[in-house]
């Protein structure tokens, strides 16, 4: 920073503190951890600091998706008394203490990037943080309008900067052979997003979700599997540019299949293209694990993104387990793995597995836009903290 933070002036922080929340128990505070730096940073400058974040995608106002479920694990990692601020006009904050503002999500103007929420959002500070690498390629108001409110206040946090150095190492220089994994279920804008990795990347791995709709163009089967007919479309133009481009995609050759995630009934392994009608695709199957992980541990350069099934069922997280454990291996050899996504991350941790990549990003879709463009919404006009 040109003026180092002091005890007078407020920092605005926004975080991205949309951990995993299941029957009302956070399952991971990893992205929580990840803010630390930043604001140990700041209390170290006696500095007062406000959060701001989301937490799922509610419609307006439900206490399911409240951030006081935050306020114990916040204090017991900063050691500070931290006060909830129930909405941007009401604020009171003590000295020593961190404020952390309601769900971002319960008022219309955060999506909207309405500039009379931005306006109320920028009183709380006096300058402003973005450390929510995970929410920056959104053009929200916390992350895209508030920055006009601080003229020459704007400020990466260090959990961005961090991020930022290290997807640059891919971006600028990635060693060949050139890896990426994808699945999981946010199959539109994932695909959008894989186009930039067309003649960069030497093999695209599709599992997954994502293969789904790839498999249903192609004239296969796909029973039950998740699947909108709205993403053939995307799936056709994307294969037509893949056609003329020297990238591999490689599809999953089988699936374990199930009639139902509760019961878990009628489990067998079935072709990625037969799948019967009343069953659907939970886990990439054992000839498409042995597939992809020869791509893997020939490699030098891998991305991931999404898991290989439903692997917050046990019953099928096996793909989703193999892959990580090839990917270690593969990192232990020298090659720089990066991973990214809120699901794949939690099953990293899950795994025992957090210290064993090069790099574990915050951020699963704007990783995969960073890529697409650099120069996303949420890091315009930021300067260095430090």
């Amino acid at each position: 920073m040109s003026k180092k933070p002091n005890s007078i002036n407020t920092a605005l922080v926004r975080v991205d503190y949309n951990v995993p929340i299941q029957n009302g128990k956070i399952l991971d505070l990893k992205r929580i951890e990840a803010s630390l730096p930043t604001l140990n940073y700041l209390i170290e400058h006696n500095t007062p600091i406000v959060l701001m974040s989301h937490l799922g995608r509610p419609k307006n106002i439900n206490p399911a998706y409240s951030l006081k479920i935050l306020i114990k694990p916040i204090e017991r990692l900063l050691n500070k008394k931290v006060i909830f601020i129930e909405n941007p006009q009401q604020i009171n904050i003590p000295i020593g203490s961190i404020g952390l503002l309601e769900n971002l999500r319960f008022y219309s103007g955060e999506k909207q990037n309405d500039r009379s929420f931005c306006e109320q959002l920028a009183k709380l500070g006096d300058f402003y943080i973005n450390d929510a690498f995970g929410a920056s390629h959104r053009e929200h108001a916390s992350i895209s309008g508030i920055k006009e409110f601080f003229p020459n206040k704007n400020y990466k946090g260090l959990l961005l900067e961090s991020e930022l150095h290290q997807l640059n190492i891919l971006k600028k220089n990635p060693k060949s052979p050139y890896t990426i994994i994808v699945g999981g279920s946010k199959i539109g804008s994932k695909i959008h997003m894989l186009e930039a990795f067309l003649d960069i990347a030497d093999n695209i791995l599709v599992g997954g979700g994502m293969a789904f709709p790839f498999i249903k163009y192609s004239g296969g089967d796909i029973g039950q599997s998740i699947c909108q007919d709205s993403e053939l479309d995307i799936v056709k133009s994307f294969l037509n540019k893949a056609k003329l481009s020297k990238t591999k995609i490689i599809f999953p050759l089988d699936f374990l299949v199930t009639k139902d995630l509760v019961s878990k009934e009628h489990q067998k392994i079935v072709d990625s293209y037969k799948i019967p009608m009343e069953l659907m695709g939970v886990d990439i199957g054992p000839k498409t694990i042995s597939l992809f992980n020869e791509y893997i541990i020939n490699s030098q350069s891998i991305m991931w993104n999404g898991p290989m099934g439903v692997s917050e069922i046990n019953d099928f997280s096996h793909g989703t387990r193999s892959l990580a454990e090839s990917i270690k291996i593969a990192t232990n050899s020298g090659a720089y793995s990066l991973i990214g996504g809120g699901d794949t991350a939690s099953d990293i941790s899950r795994f025992g597995f957090e210290k064993s990549f090069s790099f574990i990003s915050t951020g699963g879709g704007a990783m995969l836009e960073f890529f697409k463009n650099p120069n996303l919404i949420g890091f315009e006009k930021l300067k260095n903290l430090k």
